[in-house]
C-alpha cells in the first residue's frame, strides 16, 4: 500500500506549484505531427478533439491563475492576522509603559510649575523696588513676548490652582483642547496618511511617530538658528577686518604721497631760484590754462566728496538695520523657545487625553481592533474612523467635565440628554456599519458566485464540494446566528425594561433642572466659543509675525547682499575715475604740445608772411625798373634775364606759400580732432556721475522703505500685545466666575450629607450585584476562550494530519523516482548488453571468416604442393625452356605462403581473444537473466496487488455507473468534438503502422545491396537468429511490465480519487466543529477551504501526470523493442537472399577457376606495381589498401574482377553495418519522441476520463446534499415561527422605547451638542456596557454619570441588533414562503403574548420608581467634593510660595542683565574713546589741506614771478622755457595725486563717524531694553497682586455659592415627591403606549405580507434550479448512451483499419523487395562509396515516400512503381559524361607504357570483355583512333559539358588512380533524380531553427535545394534525414563553376548520406578512398 501511494504522489513536490504551467504547456509542446499519432492496439484510449483540448487548456489557464490569486490573497489574509496580533500586543505594552511614563511626567511638570510660579512671586517683588526708576518708553518686542509667556504662566497656574475642583479641570480641558484643535486640522491630512500606510498599527503608534517628528524639527530649526548667528558674527568680523585693512593702507599712502610732493616743491623751489626773476613773463598764457585745469579738478573733488558723504550715511542706516534686525533676531528667538515650550506642554495634554481615552473605552478599542481585523476590505476607513472616534470621545469628556463643573447636581440630568444625543448618533454609525457588512457580505458571495463559475468550467466535482461545503457553513452560521440572537435579545429584553425604569425617573428629574442648565451651559458655550476665537487669532497673528520676521530677515540678508554688490561696483566706478582721469591727464598733455607747435608754427607763419611782403615790395620794384628800363634802354636782353631770374624766385616762393599753408591746415585737423575726444571724455565722465547719483539714490529709496515696514511690523507687534492682555484680563475675569459657582456647589453639597448616606448604601448593593454579573460574564469568557483553544488544537491535529500525508506522498514519490532509476539502470545493462551481444555476433563473424580463410588456405597448400609435385616431374620431364617460367611461379607460391602462413598466425591470435570476449558476454548474458527474473518476482508481486485493486475498482464502478447518467451533458460535448477528430485518429493509426512498416523495409532494403560471401551470411544469419530470441524474450517481458504498470496506474488513480474523498469529508467534519464560532470564523473557515481545494486539485493532477509519463515511458520501450525485433527480421530476409545469390555464383564458377586464379594474381599485382610507380607520396595510403585487397584476392578461388569487388564489398559492408545501426538509432529515437507524444494525448485522456468519473461522484454528493438542505430549510422554517413570535415582542418593547426617547429628544435638541460618531458594532457596544457596569467607584457621581451614558448606548446597540436580526428574518421568510402563510394563524397567540409582555412592563415602571429613589444616594459625594475643595486651597497656597520662588529667579536674571549693561557701557566708552582719536586725526588732516591750500598759493605766485621773467627772458632762452613746462607738468601731476590722497582721507573720516553714529545707537537701544525689563517688572508685581485679590474674591463667592446650593438641595427634596405623583400619570401613559404598539402591529402584518412576496418569487426560483437539475440528469444520460456507441463504432474502425493497412503494408513489401532486387542489378557496378551515401537518402526518401502513401493509399503506389521502373530503365544503359571525360583526359595523362592498363580498366569499367579488350590494345593506333572517336561521338548527346573550375583543372594533371576516385565520387550521385512524392498535404512539427534559408546562396543552388530541402520543410524533425537536416556541401562556398559539376551538387534525396566527403586538391585520392574503407 505503501509502494502504491509512493506512485501516488511521485512529483507531487515538483510540480505543486507548477501543475498549472505544465497543463498550460503541454499542448505547446505536442508537435502538429504527434497530435495526428495515436497509440495502436490501445482500444481503450479515445481521443479529445481539439477544439475540447483548447477549452480545457483555456479552463486550466483561468483556474490556475485563479488558484494563484486566491493563494495569495489566503497568504496575505494570514501573514496580515498574524502581523495585526503582534502589534496589538506591543501596541498594549507601549500604551502600559507611556501611560508610567507620562504620571512620571506630569508629576515632575507639576513641581516644576510649582517652583516657577514661586520665582514669578519673586520676581514681581523685585520688579516692584525697580520700577520708581523706569521710564515711559515702549518696548514692543519685549513686552509681547512677556506677555505672551505671562499668559500661558497664568494658564499653567491655573491648571495647579484647578486641580481640586472639577469646574476648573473642565477649564483647563477647554483650553487645552483649543490649542489642540488647530494643531489637529493642520495634521489631519498627514494622520490619514499614516493611518493609510500602516493599516494594522493603531493611532496611538502614529502619534508618538509625530512627536518624535515634531522634535526632530525642532532640534534641526536650533541649529539652524545656531548655525546663522554664528555665520552672521563671522560675516561682521570680517568686514571688520577688512575695513580696518582698507584704513591702515590709505593712510600709509597718504604719508607716502605727502612725502613724495615735498621732495617734489622742494625741487621746484631750488630750480625757481637757480633760474632766478628772468623768466616770469613768458609763459603766462600757459599758468592761465593750469589755473582753470586746478579749479575744474577742485570742482570734481568737491562732488566726489559729496558723493563718500551721502554713501557714509547710506552706510550708517544700514548698520542700524542690521543692530534692529539683530534685536529683533533675538526676540524671535525667545518666542521660538516659548513656543517650543508650549508646544511641548500640548503634545503632553494631547497624549494624557490619549490616555484617558485609553481608560475609558479601552474594550471598544479592542473590539475596533477586532474589527478591523475582520473588515480588511475597508481598512483605511475604519483607522480613519478610529482616529475621528478618539476625538469625539475627548471632545464628549471635556464637555461632560465642563457642564459637570458649571452645575454638579444637575449631572444626572444633563448626561442623560448628552448620553441619548451619543446613542443617536450611535444608531446611526451602527446602521452605516450594518450596511457596510451587507456590503461586505454581499462582497464575499459574489467572490465566492465568481469563484464556483470558474471552478465548475475547469473541474465540477470540486465546485460542487465547495458549493455544498459553503451552503452548510452558511446553514450552520445561520443557525449559530439564529441562537446567538435569541439569548442576546433575553438579555437585553431584560436590559430593557432596566433602562425604561431608569429613562422614566431620569426624564423627570431632568425636566426640572433643564432650564437652568441651557441657560448656564449657553452662557458657558458663548464664552468658551469667544475664548477659541480670540485664541486662534492670536496664535495666527503670532505665525503670520514670525513669517513676517523671517521674510524681514531674508530681505535684509538680501539688501547686505546688494549693498556688498554696491560697493563692489563703487570700486569699479572709482577705478575707472582713475583710468578716465589719467587719460584726460594724457590728453591735456598732449594739447600743451600741440599748443606749443602751433605757436611755433604761427610764428613760422608770420615770418613767412612778412617775407613775402618784402618779397612782393620788391617785386614791385623791379617791375617799375623793368618799365622804366623798357622805356629808357634798349638793352631788352639783360632785362629779360632778370625778369626770369625773378619770375623762378616768385615760383619757388608760391610753392613754399603752397607747403606751408598744407602743414598748417593739417595742424588745424589734429586741434579739431583733439577737441572731438575732450568732448567725449567729459561725456563719459558725466554719464559716470549720473549712474553714481541714480544708484545713491535707489540706496535711498530701499532704505527708506526698510524702515517704513520695520515701523509698522512693531506698531502691528504692540497691537498685538495689546490684544493679549484684553485676554488675559477676559480669562481672570471668567476663572473668577467660575469660582464663585465653584462656592456655590460646595455649600449646596454641605446641606445635602444626610440624604445621600442613604444612596450611598443602595449604591454599594447595586455594586455588588453588578459584580456577580461581572463574575459570570468573566466565566463565560473563560470558556469562550478554552473553546477557542480547542478548535485551534483541532486545528493544528488536522494541520499535522496534513503534513504527515505530504511526507507519505513524498516518500512515495522517492520510492517512485528510485524505481524508475531502477528501471533505466536496467535499461541501460540491457543496452550494454544488447551491444555486448551485437559485439559477439560480429567476433563470431570475423572467427568464422578466418575459420573459412584457413580453410581454404589449407587446400590451397595441398593443392600448391600437388602442382609442385607436378612441376618436379615436369621438370624432370620438359625441356629446360620452361624452367624460368616455373621458377618464378614457385617463387611468387613460395611468397605468398609465407603471407598466408603469417596470417593463419595472425587469425589464431584473434580466435583466442574472441574467446575470451566470448566467454565474459555469456557470464554478462547469466546476470541478466538473474536480474529479469528479480523483476519477474517484483512483476508478480505488483500484479498480486492490482488483482486486489481490481476487485475494489470494479465496486467503485458499479456505484459510479449510476452517477454518470448525471453527466450527459458534458458527455455530449466531447463527442460532437469526438466527430470533428476520428479522421485524424484514422490517419494517425494507419501512420503509425505503416511507420514500423516502412523501418522494416528500409531495413530491407539497405542490406539486400551487400554481397556477402556465402559462409559469412550463414554465420551472421545465426547470430542474428540468437539475437532475435533474445529480444523476443526482452520484449514479452518488456510487454508484460508495461501492462501491469498501466494497470497499476490506472488502479493507483481510482485509489487517489477515494483517498481525497475521504480527506474532503474529514475536512468538512473539521469544518463543522469549527464554524460553531462566530461569523468572522466563516470567513476564515472559506478561506481555507479555498486553499485546500486548491491544493487539493494541484495534487491530483501531479498524481495523474506523474502516472501518464510512466505509462507513456513504458509504451515507448515498448515500441522500441518491437521496432527492433522488425530490424531484425528485415535483415534475416535480406541475409537469406544475398546467401542464395551468393550461393549461385559459387556453383557456377566451380574448381577450374582455381588454377587461373594463381595467374590472374599475378597480373593484378603487376598492374599495380606499374600503379605504384606512378603515384606520387600521396598515394602511400591507397598502396596498404589495395596490397590487402590483393593478398586477400590471391587466396579466393574467383576471377580478379569480382574477387576485388567481394573483398571491397565486405570491408564496406561491415561500416555500412556500421552505419545502418546509426541509422537504427537515429530512427529509433524519432520514434520514441512519437510515442512520447502519444503516450502525453494518452495522459490526457486518462485525465478526463478521471475528470468524468470525479463528475459522476460529484453528482451523487450533490443529491444528498440537496436533501440535506430541504431538511435544513423545514427546520429553518419551523425556527422563522419562533422568531416571528419575538419579533412582534421585540418591536412592542421597541415602540415604548422610541416614545421616551421622542419626548426626550425634542427637550434635549437645545441643548445635546453633536457628538462624532462611533464606530462600534452592537455587540462591542453590549460587552462596552458591561465591562464599564461594574467599574463603577461609589466615590464620584461621575462614574455613576457614565454608566448610564453606556448603558444607553447599549441599549442602542440592542435595538441595533435587534433591527439586524429584523433584517436576517425578512431573508429567511423570502427563503420559506410556505411557513409565513401559517403565520397568519398564529398571529392571535402572539397578541397574547403582548398582553403578558404589557403587563411585564407595568411592573418595571414600578421597578424604575424605586431606582429614582437610590438615586438620592448621589448626594453623599457632595460631602466628598467639599472635602476636596478644602485640599485645594492649601494647593493654592502652595501655588503663593512657588511664585514667590519664581520671583526670585527672575530677580536673579535683571542683575545678569545688568552685568551685561554694565559691559555694554564699557564697549561704548572704548568706542567713544576711538571717536575721539578720529576726530583728532580729522583735525589735523584739516590743518594739512589748509597747509597745502597756502602751498598751492604760493605756488600760483611764482608761477606768476615765473610767467614774467618768462616774458623777459623768451627771445633768448628757449631751453629754461622747456625745463619750466616740465616742472610745470610735474606740479600739476602732483596736484593730481593730492586730490586723491584728499578723497580717500575724507572718506576714511565719513566711515569712522558712521562708526561712532552706530556705537551710540546700540548704546540706545540698551538703554531701551533696560526700560522696557524694569516695566516687565513693574506689570509683574500689578498682576501677582491683581491675582490675590481675585483669589480672595472668588472664595468669598464660593461661600455664597454654598448657601445657595443648600437652598436648591431643599427644593430637590420636594421635587423628588412631585416626581413620585408624576410617575403615577406615566402608568396612564403606558396604557396609551400599548395602543400604539397595537398600531405596529398592524405594520409588522404589512411587513410580513411583503415578505410573503418576496418568498413567492424564491419559491420560483427554486423550481427554475429544479428544472435546469434535471435537464442537465436527461442530457448527461444521453450523452453517456451516445458516447458508448461511438467508442465502439470508432474501435471497429480502427479494427477494420489496422487490417487493411496489414494487407497493404505486406503488398508493399513484396514490392520493394521486387525493386530492390532490380536496383541492386542496376547499382552492381557502383562502388561502396556511393552506396553508403545512397542507402542513408534511400531510407530518408523512402519514410517520406511511405508517409504519403499512407495518405494517398493505393493510387501513389502506382506511380512509384511507374517512377522506380524508369529509374531502372534510365540507369541501366547509361554511362556518366563527367566520368567519361575524366577517364579520357586521365589516359593521355599516363606515361605512353601504362596507357594500355588505363584502356583496360576503362574496358572494364563499360563491360567490354578481356579478348576484345585484348584485341583492341594489339590493333595498330588506328584502332583507337576509332575508339576514341566513337566515344566521343556517341557521348556528345547525353553528356552535358561542365566548365572547369581551377580544382577540375589541375585534376586532370593527377594521375588515373585520383580519377578514378573521382569517378567513384561522381556516381554516388545519379544525374537521374528518383520519384518525389508531394509532402505538401502533410502538416508535422515545424522546426523553427533550420527553416531559415541561406540568404548567401547562388540563385541556381537554391532551385535545386529548393528541390530536396523545400519539400522538407514540413518533415518531422525526428524522422528528418541527416542530409536534410544538415546539408553536406556548404552552399556559399560555391566556386565560378557553380553547382554544374555534379561533384559540387548538393546530394540527392535518393541517396543515404553520412559524412561530407568534398574531395580537394590538397588532398591524395588515396586518402580518400582510405577513409571511405574505414568508415
Amino acid at each position: 500500500m505503501s509502494s502504491w501511494l509512493g506512485g501516488l504522489s511521485s512529483g507531487l513536490g515538483q510540480s505543486l506549484g507548477q501543475v498549472g504551467g505544465s497543463l498550460a504547456s503541454l499542448t505547446g509542446q505536442i508537435s502538429n505531427f504527434t497530435k495526428d499519432m495515436l497509440m495502436e492496439g490501445t482500444e481503450e484510449v479515445e481521443d479529445l478533439p481539439n477544439a475540447r483540448r483548447k477549452e480545457v487548456e483555456a479552463i486550466h489557464t483561468i483556474l490556475r491563475s485563479e488558484n494563484e490569486r486566491l493563494k495569495k490573497l489566503c497568504a496575505d489574509l494570514e501573514e496580515k492576522h498574524e502581523a495585526s496580533e503582534l502589534q496589538i500586543k506591543q501596541q498594549s505594552m507601549n500604551y502600559r509603559h507611556q501611560l508610567q511614563q507620562k504620571e512620571v511626567e506630569i508629576s515632575h511638570l507639576k513641581a516644576r510649575q510649582i517652583a516657577l510660579q514661586d520665582q514669578l512671586l519673586k520676581l514681581q517683588s523685585a520688579a516692584q523696588s525697580v520700577s520708581s526708576g523706569a521710564g515711559g518708553v515702549p518696548a514692543a518686542a519685549a513686552s509681547s513676548s512677556f506677555g505672551y509667556g505671562l499668559s500661558h504662566h497664568a494658564s499653567g497656574f491655573h491648571d495647579d490652582d484647578m486641580d481640586f475642583g472639577d469646574i476648573i479641570s473642565s477649564q483647563r480641558e477647554i483650553n487645552r483642547l483649543s490649542n489642540e484643535v488647530s494643531r489637529l486640522e493642520s495634521e489631519v491630512g498627514h494622520w490619514r496618511h499614516i493611518a493609510q500606510t500602516s493599516k494594522a498599527q493603531g493611532s496611538v503608534s502614529s502619534d508618538q511617530s509625530d512627536i518624535c517628528k515634531l522634535q526632530n524639527i525642532i532640534k534641526e530649526l536650533k541649529q539652524n538658528r545656531s548655525q546663522e548667528i554664528d555665520n552672521h558674527q563671522h560675516e561682521m568680523s570680517v568686514l571688520q577686518n577688512a575695513h580696518q585693512q582698507k584704513l591702515t593702507e590709505i593712510t600709509r599712502r597718504h604719508r607716502e604721497e605727502l612725502s613724495d610732493y615735498e621732495d617734489r616743491i622742494e625741487e621746484l623751489e631750488n630750480l625757481l631760484q637757480q633760474g632766478g626773476p628772468g623768466i616770469s613773463g613768458t609763459d603766462h598764457s600757459k599758468t592761465q590754462e593750469m589755473q582753470k585745469t586746478i579749479q575744474v579738478l577742485q570742482a570734481e573733488k568737491v562732488e566726489s566728496t559729496k558723493k563718500i558723504e551721502e554713501l557714509e550715511n547710506k552706510i550708517k542706516d544700514l548698520s542700524k538695520k542690521l543692530s534692529s534686525a539683530e534685536n529683533d533676531r533675538d526676540v524671535l528667538r525667545r518666542e521660538q523657545e516659548r513656543l517650543n515650550v508650549e508646544n511641548r506642554q500640548i503634545l503632553e495634554e494631547c497624549e494624557s487625553l490619549k490616555l484617558e481615552c485609553s481608560k475609558l473605552q479601552p474594550y471598544s478599542e479592542k473590539q475596533s481592533d477586532t474589527m478591523t481585523e475582520k473588515e480588511r476590505m475597508p481598512q483605511s476607513l475604519s483607522v480613519e474612523e478610529v482616529f475621528r472616534l478618539q476625538q469625539a470621545l475627548s471632545d464628549a469628556e471635556n464637555e461632560i467635565k465642563r457642564l459637570s463643573n458649571l452645575n454638579q447636581d444637575n449631572n444626572l440630568a444633563e448626561d442623560n440628554l448628552k448620553l441619548k444625543m451619543h446613542v443617536q448618533v450611535l444608531e446611526k454609525e451602527n446602521s452605516l456599519l450594518n450596511q457596510e457588512k451587507e456590503e461586505l457580505h454581499m462582497s464575499l458571495s459574489k467572490l465566492n458566485n465568481e469563484y464556483e463559475v470558474v471552478k465548475s468550467t475547469a473541474a465540477r466535482d470540486v465546485d460542487l464540494d465547495s458549493e455544498l461545503c459553503d451552503l452548510r457553513r452558511n446553514l450552520e452560521a445561520k443557525e449559530q446566528e439564529l441562537n446567538q440572537s435569541i439569548t442576546e435579545k433575553e438579555i437585553l429584553i431584560a436590559e430593557l425594561e432596566e433602562l425604561d425604569k431608569q429613562n422614566q425617573e431620569a426624564t423627570k428629574h431632568m425636566i426640572l433642572i433643564k432650564d437652568q442648565l441651557s441657560k448656564q451651559q449657553n452662557e458657558g458655550d458663548n464664552i468658551i466659543s469667544k475664548l477659541k476665537k480670540d485664541l486662534n487669532d492670536e496664535k495666527t497673528r503670532v505665525h503670520q509675525l514670525e513669517d513676517d520676521k523671517m521674510n524681514i530677515t531674508r530681505e535684509l540678508d538680501v539688501q547686505k547682499e546688494k549693498l556688498i554688490q554696491s560697493e563692489l561696483v563703487l570700486n569699479d566706478l572709482h577705478l575707472s575715475k582713475q583710468k578716465l582721469e589719467d587719460k584726460v591727464d594724457d590728453l591735456v598733455d598732449q594739447l600743451n604740445k600741440s599748443y606749443t607747435q602751433n605757436l611755433s608754427i604761427q610764428k613760422e607763419n608770420f615770418e613767412l608772411q612778412e617775407h613775402i611782403k618784402q618779397k612782393e615790395e620788391e617785386l614791385s620794384r623791379v617791375r617799375d625798373e623793368l618799365m622804366q628800363s623798357l622805356n629808357q634802354h634798349s638793352d631788352s636782353n639783360f632785362k629779360d634775364n632778370l625778369l626770369k631770374e625773378r619770375e623762378a624766385e616768385v615760383r619757388n616762393l608760391k610753392q613754399n606759400l603752397s607747403e606751408i599753408e598744407r602743414l598748417n591746415e593739417n595742424l588745424k585737423e589734429v586741434a579739431f580732432d583733439l577737441k572731438v575726444e575732450n568732448e567725449k571724455l567729459n561725456l563719459a565722465c558725466e554719464d559716470v556721475r549720473h549712474q553714481l547719483e541714480e544708484s545713491l539714490a535707489g540706496n535711498s529709496l530701499i532704505a527708506v522703505e526698510k524702515n517704513a515696514i520695520v515701523e509698522a511690523l512693531k506698531l502691528e507687534k504692540e497691537q498685538l500685545e495689546a490684544e493679549l492682555c484684553q485676554a488675559e484680563k477676559r480669562l481672570l475675569e471668567e476663572a473668577s466666575k467660575y469660582e464663585q459657582t465653584i462656592e456655590e456647589l460646595s455649600h449646596a453639597r454641605h446641606s445635602s450629607t444626610s440624604a445621600l448616606q442613604l444612596d450611598h448604601e443602595r449604591l454599594i448593593k447595586l455594586n455588588q450585584e453588578k459584580d456577580f454579573e461581572i463574575a459570570e460574564l468573566k466565566k463565560n469568557i473563560e470558556q469562550m476562550a478554552t473553546d477557542h483553544k480547542e478548535t485551534k488544537k483541532i486545528l493544528s491535529s488536522s494541520l499535522e494530519e496534513q503534513k504527515q500525508l505530504t511526507q507519505l506522498v513524498n516518500e512515495k514519490e522517492i520510492f517512485i523516482e528510485k524505481l524508475k532509476e531502477r528501471s533505466s539502470e536496467l535499461q541501460e545493462e540491457l543496452n550494454k548488453y544488447t551491444q555486448a551481444l551485437r559485439k559477439n555476433e560480429i567476433l563470431r563473424q570475423t572467427i568464422e571468416e578466418k575459420d573459412r580463410s584457413l580453410g581454404s588456405m589449407k587446400e590451397e597448400n595441398s593443392h600448391l604442393k600437388e602442382e609442385l609435385e607436378r612441376l618436379r616431374e615436369q621438370q624432370s620431364r620438359a625441356a629446360p625452356v620452361a624452367e624460368p617460367k616455373t621458377l618464378d611461379s614457385i617463387t611468387e607460391l613460395e611468397s605468398e605462403i609465407n603471407q598466408l602462413n603469417i596470417i593463419k598466425d595472425n587469425l589464431e591470435e584473434e580466435i583466442k581473444h574472441h574467446q575470451k570476449i566470448i566467454e565474459d558476454q555469456n557470464q554478462s548474458k547469466i546476470q541478466l537473466l538473474q536480474s529479469l527474473q528479480e523483476q519477474k518476482k517484483e512483476m508478480d508481486e505488483f500484479r498480486y496487488q492490482h488483482e486486489q485493486m481490481n476487485t475494489t475498482h470494479t465496486q467503485l464502478f458499479l456505484e459510479k455507473d449510476e452517477q454518470i447518467k448525471n453527466l450527459q451533458k458534458t458527455i455530449e460535448q466531447i463527442k460532437t468534438q469526438l466527430h470533428e477528430e476520428r479522421p485524424d485518429v484514422q490517419t494517425e493509426n494507419s501512420d503509425i503502422f505503416q511507420e514500423t512498416k516502412v523501418q522494416g523495409l528500409n531495413i530491407e532494403n539497405g542490406s539486400e545491396k551487400h554481397d556477402l560471401s556465402k559462409a559469412e551470411t550463414e554465420r551472421l544469419v545465426k547470430g542474428i537468429k540468437e539475437r532475435e530470441l533474445e529480444i523476443k524474450l526482452l520484449n514479452e517481458k518488456n510487454i508484460s511490465l508495461t501492462k501491469q504498470i498501466d494497470q497499476l496506474s490506472k488502479d493507483e488513480v481510482g485509489k487517489l480519487t477515494q483517498i481525497i474523498q475521504q480527506k474532503d469529508l474529514e475536512i468538512q467534519a473539521l469544518h463543522a466543529r469549527i464554524s460553531s464560532t462566530s461569523y468572522p470564523q466563516d470567513v476564515v473557515y472559506l478561506q481555507q477551504q479555498l486553499q485546500a481545494y486548491a491544493m487539493e486539485r494541484e495534487q491530483v493532477l501531479a498524481v495523474l501526470s506523474e502516472k501518464t509519463r510512466e505509462n507513456s515511458h513504458l509504451k515507448t520501450e515498448y515500441h522500441k523493442m518491437m521496432d527492433i525485433v522488425a530490424a531484425k527480421e528485415a535483415a534475416l530476409n535480406k541475409l537469406q537472399d544475398e546467401n542464395k545469390k551468393l550461393f549461385t555464383r559459387f556453383e557456377s564458377s566451380g574448381q577450374d577457376m582455381f588454377k587461373e586464379t594463381i595467374q590472374n594474381l599475378s597480373r593484378i599485382i603487376r598492374e599495380k606495381d606499374i600503379e605504384i610507380d606512378a603515384l606520387s607520396q600521396k598515394c602511400q595510403t591507397l598502396l596498404t589498401v589495395l596490397q590487402a585487397s590483393n593478398s586477400g584476392n590471391e587466396v579466393g578461388g574467383v576471377n580478379s574482377n569480382q574477387f576485388e569487388e567481394l573483398l571491397q564489398e565486405r570491408d564496406k559492408l561491415k561500416q555500412q553495418v556500421k552505419k545502418m545501426e546509426e541509422w537504427k538509432q537515429q530512427v529509433m529515437t524519432t520514434v520514441q519522441n512519437m510515442q512520447h507524444e502519444s503516450a502525453q494525448l494518452q495522459e490526457e485522456l486518462h485525465q478526463l476520463q478521471a475528470q468524468v468519473l470525479v463528475d459522476s461522484n460529484n453528482s451523487s454528493k450533490l443529491q444528498v446534499d440537496y436533501t440535506g438542505l430541504i431538511q435544513s430549510y423545514e427546520q429553518n422554517e419551523t425556527k422563522l415561527k419562533n422568531f416571528g413570535q419575538e419579533l412582534a415582542q421585540v418591536q412592542h418593547s421597541i415602540g415604548q422605547l422610541c416614545n421616551t426617547k421622542d419626548l426626550l429628544l425634542g427637550k434635549l435638541d437645545i441643548i445635546s451638542p453633536q457628538l462624532s460618531p462611533e464606530s462600534s458594532t452592537a455587540s462591542q457596544t453590549a460587552e462596552s456596557l458591561r465591562t464599564v457596569k461594574f467599574d463603577v467607584s461609589n466615590e464620584s457621581s461621575k462614574q455613576e454619570i457614565e454608566e448610564l451614558r453606556r448603558s444607553l448606548q447599549e441599549k442602542d446597540a440592542t435595538i441595533r441588533t435587534l433591527q439586524e436580526n429584523n433584517h436576517r428574518l425578512s431573508d429567511s421568510i423570502a427563503a420559506s414562503s410556505e411557513l409565513e402563510r401559517k403565520e397568519h394563524e398564529q398571529t392571535d397567540s402572539e397578541i397574547k403574548l403582548l398582553k403578558e409582555k404589557q403587563e411585564s412592563l407595568q411592573k418595571s415602571l414600578k421597578e424604575k420608581d424605586l431606582l429614582i429613589k437610590a438615586k438620592s444616594d448621589q448626594l453623599l459625594s457632595l460631602n466628598e467634593n467639599f472635602t476636596n475643595k478644602v485640599n485645594e486651597n492649601e494647593l493654592l497656597r502652595q501655588a503663593v510660595t512657588n511664585l514667590k520662588e519664581r520671583t526670585l529667579i527672575l530677580e536673579m536674571d535683571i542683575c545678569k542683565l545688568k552685568g551685561e549693561n554694565e559691559k555694554i557701557v564699557e564697549t561704548s566708552r572704548g568706542k567713544e574713546t576711538e571717536y575721539q582719536a578720529l576726530q583728532e586725526t580729522n583735525m589735523k588732516f584739516s590743518m594739512m589741506l589748509r597747509e597745502k591750500e597756502f602751498e598751492c598759493h604760493s605756488l600760483k605766485e611764482k608761477a606768476v614771478a615765473f610767467e614774467q621773467l618768462l616774458k623777459e627772458k623768451e627771445q633768448g632762452k628757449t631751453g629754461e622755457l622747456n625745463q619750466l613746462l616740465n616742472a610745470v607738468k610735474s606740479m600739476q601731476e602732483k596736484t593730481v595725486m593730492f586730490q586723491q590722497e584728499r578723497d580717500q582721507v575724507m572718506l576714511a573720516l565719513k566711515q569712522k563717524q558712521m562708526e561712532n553714529t552706530a556705537v551710540q545707537n546700540e548704546v540706545q537701544h540698551l538703554r531701551d531694553k533696560e526700560l522696557r525689563l524694569n516695566q516687565e517688572l513693574e506689570r509683574l508685581r500689578n498682576h501677582l497682586l491683581e491675582s490675590e485679590d481675585s483669589y480672595t474674591r472668588e472664595a468669598l463667592a464660593a461661600e455664597d455659592r454654598e448657601a445657595k446650593l443648600r437652598k436648591k438641595v431643599a427644593i430637590l427634596e420636594e421635587k423628588l415627591v412631585s416626581s413620585s405623583n408624576a410617575m403615577e400619570n406615566a402608568s396612564h401613559q403606558a396604557n396609551l403606549q400599548v395602543e400604539s404598539l397595537q398600531e405596529q402591529l398592524n405594520m409588522v402584518s404589512k411587513q410580513r405580507d411583503e415578505t410573503a412576496q418576496q418568498l413567492s418569487v424564491s419559491q420560483e426560483q427554486v423550481k427554475q434550479y429544479a428544472l435546469s437539475l434535471s435537464n442537465l440528469q436527461m442530457v448527461l444520460e444521453h450523452f453517456q448512451q451516445e458516447e458508448k456507441a461511438m467508442y465502439s463504432a470508432e474501435l471497429e474502425k480502427h479494427k477494420q483499419l489496422v487490417a487493411e493497412w496489414k494487407k497493404k503494408a505486406e503488398n508493399l513489401e513484396g514490392k520493394l523487395v521486387s525493386l530492390q532486387e532490380r536496383l541492386d542489378e542496376a547499382n552492381a557496378a557502383l562502388d561502396s562509396a556511393s552506396r553508403l551515401t545512397e542507402q542513408l537518402d534511400l531510407k530518408e526518401e523512402q519514410i517520406e515516400e511511405l508517409k504519403k502513401q499512407n495518405e494517398l493509399q493505393q493510387e501513389m503506389l502506382d506511380d512509384v512503381q511507374k517512377k522506380l521502373m524508369n529509374l531502372v530503365n534510365s540507369t541501366e544503359g547509361k554511362v556518366d559524361k563527367v566520368l567519361m571525360r575524366n577517364l579520357f583526359t586521365g589516359h593521355f595523362h599516363t606515361p605512353k607504357h601504362q596507357r594500355h592498363e588505363v584502356l583496360r580498366l576503362m574496358g572494364s569499367i563499360l563491360g567490354i570483355k578481356k579478348e576484345e579488350m585484348d584485341q583492341l590494345l594489339t590493333e595498330d593506333q588506328g584502332g583507337v583512333t576509332r575508339w576514341m572517336t566513337g566515344w566521343l561521338g556517341g557521348g556528345s548527346k547525353s553528356v552535358p559539358s561542365t566548365p572547369l573550375r581551377p580544382s577540375q583543372q589541375s585534376l586532370l594533371n593527377s594521375s588515373f588512380s585520383e580519377l578514378f576516385v573521382k569517378f567513384l565520387e561522381t556516381e554516388s550521385h545519379p544525374s537521374v533524380p528518383p520519384p518525389k512524392l508531394s509532402v505538401h498535404d502533410m502538416k508535422p512539427l515545424d522546426s523553427p531553427g533550420r527553416r531559415k534559408p541561406d540568404t548567401s546562396t547562388p540563385e541556381s543552388f537554391k532551385d535545386t535545394a529548393e528541390f530536396r530541402a523545400g519539400r522538407r520543410t514540413d518533415v518531422n524533425p525526428f524522422l528528418a534525414p541527416r542530409s536534410a537536416a544538415v546539408p553536406l556541401l556548404n552552399p556559399a562556398g560555391l566556386g565560378p563553376g557553380g553547382p554544374g559539376h555534379l561533384l559540387l551538387k548538393p546530394i540527392s534525396d535518393v541517396l543515404p548520406t553520412f559524412t561530407p566527403l568534398p574531395v580537394s586538391p590538397d588532398n591524395s585520392a588515396g586518402v580518400v578512398l582510405k577513409d571511405l574503407l574505414k568508415q
